[in-house]
């Protein structure tokens, strides 16, 4: 990893490019993020930046948070992450991240907690098909057909799309173009959708794949 940014998912809208045609984008408060604590080889074994981002109360915090916060010398912040940087030397605690990290026309990853959907059954949850509404699949067509085998494997494999709970899950969404960069008002315009509601915390950070 090279660069990456923490910010929170304002909503989506939509923007035009000099030809006129529409772009559809989510827009992301990114940062202002600080730089709590710096990880070396010689130390940690690996390289990496802890950053944080949005303001908390102190009260707020148990004593070894407020400990950690006061060792960097840094306002306490209410989100803490790491990113593996391959070189850290361009970084010092109490440093400052931005919006303009990135730029324009930049391919990212963004990573979010999806939407929670509650409890759904396995038609909604994972597709399923559902059974014939008629002749003597009843009471219920929208459930899960055969599990499996009677006498051999007489048993249900693990992974298996059943009912559960729905979303609230840990999603990243690959590739993402970079529109635009407000480095005034810290916003970042990605083009396509980002997981998570309106006010979640997303991570942006270079692609991996690109």
């Amino acid at each position: 990893m090279k660069k990456g940014i923490i910010g929170k998912k304002i909503g989506m809208t939509q923007i035009f490019d000099e030809s006129g045609k529409v772009i559809p984008v989510t827009v992301v408060e990114a940062g202002p993020c600080m730089v709590i604590q710096k990880k070396t080889v010689e130390n940690d074994g690996y390289d990496a930046i802890q950053v944080g981002f949005g303001d908390v109360k102190p009260q707020k915090l148990s004593k070894p948070a407020k400990g950690h916060f006061e060792k960097a010398d840094v306002a306490p912040k209410k989100v803490l992450k790491e990113f593996r940087m391959d070189d850290c030397s361009g970084y010092n605690v109490g440093d400052v991240i931005k919006a303009d990290t990135f730029a324009c026309g930049d391919v990212i990853d963004a990573c979010g907690t999806s939407k929670g959907k509650g409890y759904a059954g396995a038609i909604k949850r994972h597709g399923n098909k559902s059974l014939r509404a008629s002749h003597g699949t009843g009471p219920v067509a929208r459930q899960s057909g055969s599990m499996g085998a009677i006498s051999d494997p007489s048993r249900i494999f693990k992974g298996k799309g059943m009912a559960g709970h729905m979303g609230a899950e840990r999603v990243t969404v690959q590739n993402l173009e970079i529109v635009k960069v407000d480095v005034e008002n810290n916003l970042i315009a990605v083009k396509g959708a980002i997981p998570g509601p309106k006010g979640g915390v997303v991570v942006l950070t270079d692609s991996k794949k690109a």
